[in-house]
């Protein structure tokens, strides 16, 4: 099999597309442990402070589409440069900000910054590598991507405790500096399809994302029966309905419609929804489950949960070769049926005092479980398109992948919120337990959509259809313009 750094141009389009990554991925979790330290400092409520965080991720999800399309009218590399700079600026300023306000509304800049940044390091990192090479590349970058995610929580409680929890946005200036100038030096420009920028799309799919979003965050707080919540929901599936139907009319969509008609493509981002939905509910909770309820510290909960992380490390590159000889649909499937088990057993297994020891193995398999789901669902979906594609449908990949893990925490809180709570340890433990069997369910879901991917870069043995015989002549055409 070809390695996956064959030439200097791959090896500098993984490293750039995983740094970048790397940061976004960090930062949605990294500020969880320093909260506390936070509202001491700017004198924060309650409710405030849980937008330090909710401000990121609501841009962020809200955005992703809008990122992609940016990148393919005005250059996939002009566009990563500028949510770069971005990105970096809007952390200077939460670093510097001498109060909540000032700090929120950094974060939300952070969260557009970093929703330009997501989906055209994926882009750039899909049309570097073929699909022979594609697994494993996605597998590496999964792998950096997810130990930021995890292990965000450990170097939050980290840095808030043993320097200043400024420090958490300060280390971003040296990264992001150098990424923006090797982005420059170093990647190719390129573009998408489309010839004109789909205004009515971008307003629809960011008003229709938005009201999801925001009634998913803010329902456990308001309730899911106030006005706010059902008024938001209701308007994000009425102009979600729009934006589809635009899309179907439209002559240069953001998001062609004809995608989701490819089973592979739609199968994949389904179960790629609820990976990251079970992914977020155990990663919020667990790590409460560590503090609250077993009593360990932020910086000892980290290293405990450093079981969980280190199987990303080994196992995403592993798996995402795999995926390359296997196909996407066996690891996919058999990631998702083990993240079920894991959610499982850690709900069976919960009590006040558990020894942790306990916890190692299903941890562990947990832990393997999303590291073979993840690049094996994003192989499939961005294989599914043809290469001049691999924007838009990143975009749409990144997109569901955050409103994923919105649902998730939003739904295992109200499972949390209905079955425990904060009064006593066991209490909590009684809402973790049910909680994890909610992530359990998800994983489930996703593991049944993962039955409908079809293996990519191969030829299929089916007849050809309609959409596929379009696909073959846009693939074509790609290749041609890529020789001329």
């Amino acid at each position: 099999m070809a390695s996956v750094v064959s030439t200097p141009k791959q090896r500098w389009v993984l490293a750039l597309a995983s740094t970048a990554s790397f940061m976004m991925a960090l930062d949605t979790t990294a500020v969880a442990t320093a909260l506390s330290t936070i509202q001491r400092d700017l004198g924060a409520s309650l409710e405030t402070l849980q937008w330090t965080v909710n401000a990121y991720v609501l841009s962020f999800a809200v955005l992703l589409l809008t990122g992609a399309a940016l990148g393919d009218r005005y250059g996939r590399r002009r566009m990563l440069g500028f949510g770069l700079g971005l990105f970096t600026a809007a952390s200077a300023a939460c670093a510097l900000a001498p109060g909540i306000g000032v700090l929120i509304a950094a974060r939300a800049v952070q969260g557009a910054g970093a929703a330009l940044v997501l989906p055209l390091a994926m882009t750039h990192l899909s049309a570097a590598f073929p699909p022979r090479q594609r697994g494993r590349a996605l597998g590496l970058f999964s792998g950096l991507t997810g130990l930021a995610t995890f292990s965000g929580p450990f170097i939050g409680g980290a840095v808030a405790q043993g320097l200043a929890w400024q420090w958490i946005f300060w280390i971003n200036l040296p990264i992001g500096l150098l990424a923006v100038l090797l982005v420059r030096l170093r990647l190719d420009e390129s573009t998408g399809p489309g010839v004109r920028f789909d205004v009515g799309g971008v307003l629809l799919a960011t008003g229709g994302a938005l009201g999801l979003v925001w009634g998913l965050v803010r329902g456990n707080d308001a309730g899911w029966g106030s006005a706010e919540i059902i008024g938001a929901l209701a308007g994000g599936a009425v102009l979600t309905v729009g934006f589809v139907r635009w899309e179907l009319r439209a002559a240069a969509p953001m998001l062609p419609m004809r995608f989701f008609r490819d089973r592979t493509f739609a199968a994949a981002n389904t179960s790629n929804f609820c990976l990251t939905a079970s992914l977020y509910g155990t990663l919020f909770f667990l790590a409460q489950y560590l503090q609250v309820a077993l009593g360990h510290g932020p910086l000892a909960a980290g290293l405990r949960m450093m079981t969980w992380t280190g199987t990303l490390m080994v196992c995403a590159p592993i798996a995402g070769s795999l995926a390359d000889r296997l196909g996407e649909r066996r690891l996919l499937a058999a990631g998702m049926l083990l993240q079920a088990v894991g959610g499982v057993w850690l709900a069976l297994a919960a009590t006040p005092t558990l020894p942790y020891d306990r916890l190692v193995a299903p941890l562990l398999i947990s832990g393997c479980g999303l590291s073979m789901a993840m690049p094996s669902a994003q192989k499939a979906a961005v294989g599914a398109v043809a290469p001049r594609e691999i924007g838009q449908a990143s975009g749409a990949f990144n997109m569901l992948r955050q409103l994923g893990g919105v649902f998730g925490i939003a739904l295992c809180a109200a499972v949390f919120t209905r079955n425990g709570g904060y009064a006593s340890t066991r209490a909590f433990t009684d809402g973790f337990a049910a909680a994890m069997w909610v992530t359990a369910g998800l994983a489930l879901v996703g593991a049944t959509a993962a039955t409908a991917v079809r293996r990519t870069g191969l030829p299929r043995a089916s007849a050809p259809r309609p959409e596929a015989d379009e696909r073959a002549a846009l693939r074509a055409e790609a290749v041609a313009e890529t020789g001329s």
